[in-house]
């Protein structure tokens, strides 16, 4: 049975959700261990037979802590089968959900010394009533420029689970 990690940066949530559904994809003849990597683990590369990053966008920018894991971690990125994939509410919108198209995934991979040969781009989900006040009052603002969902009272979720199905083949097969 191969070891996966599923290191996950996630603000809300959904990352993790997203993580789960992969490693429900995956199966059995899958060993998966979900960690969060805004703890900044020590990770030894060699226990696992792949690994896979999930991370959030909040506010245009992924976690600090990714890149600092990155950093610390680039020898052993580059040498292991490591997936990325990264999390935003934008990508709900065709043109904006793909790692070509996604501004967050180019502004990533444009400041990463880390470049991941397997990569996607996921929307999110609106978790209004969760958020805190000022959360709550900057993403519907954020959403009205947009063009999305300003109903406080909604939560909206956008992302697309056989798409992400699909990356947990290519995740496989990687």
């Amino acid at each position: 049975m191969e070891k996966v990690l599923l290191l996950h940066s996630s603000s809300d949530g959904q990352t993790i959700k997203i993580m789960r559904h992969i490693e429900k994809t995956l199966g059995e003849e899958y060993q998966c261990e979900l960690v969060d990597l805004n703890q900044l683990p020590q990770i030894d590369f060699a226990q696992y037979g792949r690994i896979l990053i999930g991370a959030s966008v909040r506010y245009g920018h992924l976690n600090k802590k990714l890149y600092e894991f990155i950093d610390h971690n680039l020898t052993s990125l580059k040498k292991h089968k490591v997936g990325f994939f990264c999390v935003n509410l934008t990508a709900r919108k065709e043109g904006k959900n793909t790692p070509e198209t996604s501004a967050y995934m180019k502004k990533f991979l444009k400041k990463s010394p880390w470049q991941p040969k397997l990569q996607a781009v996921f929307a999110g989900a609106l978790r209004y009533p969760r958020y805190t006040w000022f959360d709550r009052v900057m993403i519907r603002f954020i959403m009205r420029i947009t063009g999305g969902e300003t109903d406080t009272s909604k939560e909206v979720e956008y992302t697309d689970w056989p798409k992400v199905a699909l990356f947990a083949e290519e995740f496989k097969a990687f």
